[in-house]
C-alpha cells in the first residue's frame, strides 16, 4: 500500500536471490497473477482497488497446476485478523516493519511446502496402479508392491495395519 515499502521489500527480495515482479495495487498484481507463473505471492493487506484478502480469494479460486504459496504483509497482528487472512487462503504472515531474516526464513518454508505439494501432485497423477492388486507400474514398466515402491522411491517405510473392516 506504500511505495517506499513496496521498493525495501522487492530490494530485500532481490538481495535474497528472489526474481521479483512487483505491482502497486491488487488489481494491477491479479492482473500479473493471470499472465505469469508464480509460486510464491507476496501482498499486503490493505491495498488500493482490490486488498489483499479478495486478492487471496481470487487466487485460491483459479485452478492451477501448481500450489501457490502466499505470504501476507501486515501490520494487523490480533488473532481475529490472523483467521480472516487464513480463510481467505493466506499461508503464512509477515508483520510490518519486516525483517529481512524472517523474511528469508519464510521465503524457505514457502519453498519446502511448495516442493512438498508439487512432489505430492506429481505423484499423485503418475503412479498407475492396479485396481485388482494394488501394486504399482515403475519407470521401468514392472510392477511392484506399494511398500517397495514408497520405501525405494520415497525413502519412506511403509507401517502396515490392518483397517477396521479388515
Amino acid at each position: 500500500d506504500m511505495n517506499v515499502f513496496r521498493l525495501v521489500l522487492e530490494m530485500a527480495l532481490k538481495k535474497l536471490g528472489h526474481d521479483v515482479v512487483s505491482t502497486s495495487d491488487g488489481e494491477e498484481a491479479w492482473q500479473a497473477f493471470r499472465q505469469g507463473d508464480f509460486p510464491v505471492l507476496i501482498t499486503d493487506w490493505q491495498m488500493p482497488i482490490v486488498d489483499g484478502l479478495e486478492l487471496c480469494r481470487r487466487i485460491r479460486a483459479e485452478p492451477r497446476s501448481r500450489y501457490i504459496y502466499i505470504l501476507m504483509v501486515t501490520s494487523l497482528d490480533t488473532k481475529p485478523d490472523y483467521m480472516t487472512a487464513i480463510d481467505a487462503g493466506t499461508d503464512d504472515f509477515l508483520i510490518k516493519p519486516f525483517d529481512e531474516e524472517m523474511l528469508a526464513a519464510r521465503l524457505h518454508v514457502a519453498q519446502r511446502i511448495g516442493g512438498l505439494l508439487s512432489e505430492m501432485q506429481q505423484l499423485k497423477g503418475l503412479l498407475p496402479i492396479c485396481p485388482t492388486c494394488k501394486k504399482i507400474r515403475d519407470e521401468h514398466d514392472q510392477w511392484t508392491q506399494v511398500e517397495a515402491y514408497v520405501t525405494t522411491h520415497l525413502h519412506s517405510v511403509v507401517a502396515q495395519r490392518q483397517c477396521p473392516q479388515c
